[in-house]
């Protein structure tokens, strides 16, 4: 099932990212080759077209990212390749290394010797 939304939300992707070529942001782009008046699809039409299809395509995408999210295999939420990787190579370090106590003897000498 993971695999198929994953193709879903990749094919949603390809044409949300055509919609959004085949636009201008000036209002030029796919409309502004349709200047003769016996089209089908106007100018305005078109460019009403292609806005409701990128936020259609847009809220297709949130609703796909989200599935895809519900039905992600338990094992896959666990972690990564790269964390189990570091964990089986990185060294097990159960201690803190010790370190040697000042003695009670040397920590008296300093302020001996200043006065």
């Amino acid at each position: 099932m993971y695999q198929f939304v994953s193709i879903l939300v990749i094919l949603v992707s390809i044409l949300l990212i055509l919609i959004v070529l085949v636009q201008d942001s000036k209002g030029g782009g796919l409309a502004s080759n349709f200047a003769a008046s016996n089209q089908v699809m106007g100018v305005r039409k078109t460019t009403d077209f292609l806005g409701r299809a990128t936020w259609t395509l847009a809220g297709a995408l949130l609703v796909l990212a989200f599935v895809a999210v519900m039905v992600l295999p338990k094992q896959v939420v666990g972690g990564s390749e790269i964390d189990s990787v570091i964990s089986e190579k990185a060294p097990q370090q159960t201690e803190a290394p010790a370190f040697a106590a000042p003695a009670a003897d040397q920590a008296e000498e300093p302020a001996q010797a200043t006065e």
